[in-house]
């Protein structure tokens, strides 16, 4: 875990929504490369064969890089479930029944303030002024606050 700028609370805890965008990207990616190694296309038997050496095998190399991706891909999302299971007891570690919901909602659920203030049964500038708090609240009761990752 390298440590460098400290963080602000929203920063620290906007990590979670990164990584899951980062491994959907990355998932996506995946299925690409599945398709690549599924499809690898025809050969053109009309062309004169000029190369008589042996070229290597694409579609096993292929293969290979789909396999190693797709392990690496596995080590994310087991780095994101420990990251999100520290993020939720930090959040909880705040033992204020707002400020708990709040910022569960926004950065564990990926919602907006408009959304958790409408579930929350709450005006959105109130949800506003108590996200401010929380956030505030978060980085005086975790003082270092530093990249997950």
């Amino acid at each position: 875990m390298s440590k460098g700028k400290k963080l602000s609370a929203k920063e620290y805890l906007g990590q979670l929504e990164e990584l899951d965008i980062k491994i959907s990207q990355d998932l996506e990616r995946l299925e690409e490369m599945k398709t690549d190694a599924c499809c690898p296309g025809g050969i053109d038997y009309s062309k004169d064969r000029v190369q008589t050496s042996i070229s290597g095998d694409k579609l096993g190399g292929q293969v290979t890089r789909y396999i190693s991706f797709n392990e690496y891909i596995n080590t994310e999302i087991d780095r994101f479930a420990d990251a999100k299971e520290q993020i939720i007891s930090e959040i909880r570690g705040l033992h204020e029944p707002h400020y708990m919901q709040l910022l569960f909602k926004v950065y564990v659920q990926f919602k907006t303030l408009k959304v958790a203030a409408d579930e929350m049964k709450m005006s959105y500038q109130y949800v506003r002024n108590v996200h401010k708090k929380a956030l505030a609240a978060f980085e005086r009761t975790y003082a270092d606050l530093y990249y997950l990752s």
